[in-house]
Formats: structure tokens, C-alpha cells, sequence
């Protein structure tokens, strides 16, 4: 299949430059805070889920299994979003547009569109409200934060991220949907073997 090659600058260009100046306006520690989240902040969406299992073995084996569910819908997201950017083939802005950013740009080849970091935040958001609404609640703010900070660093169009958190949270919530479908009672034949641990919090 013929890639899209989708010229973003054409979409929302202005928007991101307007973006990417105000960062460089900006001061020096709040870029820097805005970029190590922006690298790094996905390791704080792998701790809420490591919450939310934690907390679900304690409610029961059903639960718990809702929650390691997570991380296999986040990877689902993942994947399909990895599938849709080839097809896109969407430049990165700080290839297309003469403008410094705060992040170095990556190689040719690393499609744009949708983000990948902004999918994958919102997917483990979206998964997250199954397990808890206050876990769910807070990785969305932290997903909202992630979007933003792919712009700010200049790495991604607005509507990159845009379409990375709707692929991401729809994804996300569909995955769970069909992985919450498995008999109740796996979940109780599984909590007598040697996987008890990881579904149920105390001995047998």
C-alpha cells in the first residue's frame, strides 16, 4: 500500500510554531522539567499500573486479572498505532519546518503521525478507569500532560497528538472490553495454581 506521505505542516503548522517559539520564550527549568516528562514521564503510567495490581489483589483474583490486562491493552494500542504511521508516513515538523527544538529531531523514517507516546499514555489511561476511576483519573491528566509536552519539545504536530490520544484511549478501551470477557471462573483456577501470587494478595 502507497503511504500517504501526509505534509502536517499544512494542517496545523502555524499552531506548532507558535508552540515551539512560546517554548523557547520560555524559562530554562521549565523547558527542561517539560522535557525529561516528555522522555521520560511513560515510566509513570508503568508504576499507576503497577498500583493498580497491587490494589486489585487485595479485592480478589477477577480484579486482579482486569488489572494485568493493562499492560496488554496498552500494547495492543502501541502496536496498532505503529501500524497506522507507515501508512501515513507523516515527516516530523522539526524536518519539514526550519525551526530549532528543544529535542533533537529524529532520523528520517520516524514517522510523526499519530505519537506514539501520546497513544500509549492514553491508552493506559483508558485502561486504567477499569481498574480504578482515581488511578484512571490521574494518568489522564498525566496523558494530557504527555500529549503536550510532544509538541512543546517540537517533536510533534498538534494534531499528532490529537489523533494518538483518540487511537490510543479508543484502542485502549476496546482491548479491555475483549480481555474482561474471559470465564469468571479462569480466574479462580488460576488463583489455585502457582500464579496465586500475582491474582491474590495473602496465603491460600
Amino acid at each position: 500500500m502507497t503511504p500517504l506521505a501526509l505534509s502536517g505542516s499544512s494542517v496545523d503548522g502555524p499552531l506548532y510554531l507558535d508552540v515551539v517559539d512560546l517554548a523557547h520564550r520560555s524559562p530554562g527549568w521549565l523547558d527542561d522539567t517539560i522535557a525529561v516528562w516528555s522522555a521520560y514521564g511513560l515510566a509513570v503510567f508503568a508504576l499507576l499500573m503497577l498500583v493498580g495490581w497491587w490494589r486489585a489483589r487485595h479485592e480478589g483474583a477477577g480484579a486482579a486479572m482486569t488489572a494485568l490486562a493493562v499492560p496488554v491493552a496498552v500494547v495492543v494500542a502501541f502496536g496498532v498505532n505503529s501500524l497506522v504511521k507507515p501508512l501515513v508516513a507523516e515527516d516530523r515538523p522539526c524536518r519539514r519546518l526550519a525551526f530549532r527544538t528543544l529535542e533533537a529531531c529524529p532520523p528520517r523514517g520516524d514517522w510523526a503521525f499519530p505519537s506514539n507516546h501520546t497513544a500509549v499514555a492514553c491508552a493506559a489511561a483508558a485502561a486504567l478507569f477499569f481498574v480504578s476511576w482515581r488511578l484512571g483519573a490521574v494518568a489522564s491528566v498525566c496523558a494530557v500532560a504527555m500529549a503536550a509536552s510532544r509538541v512543546w519539545v517540537g517533536v510533534h504536530y498538534p494534531h499528532d497528538v490529537l489523533a494518538g490520544a483518540v487511537l490510543g484511549a479508543l484502542v485502549g478501551c476496546l482491548a479491555m472490553i475483549a480481555l474482561r470477557r474471559w470465564p469468571a471462573t479462569l480466574a479462580g483456577r488460576l488463583a489455585a495454581t502457582r500464579l496465586r501470587p500475582l491474582l491474590v494478595s495473602g496465603a491460600p
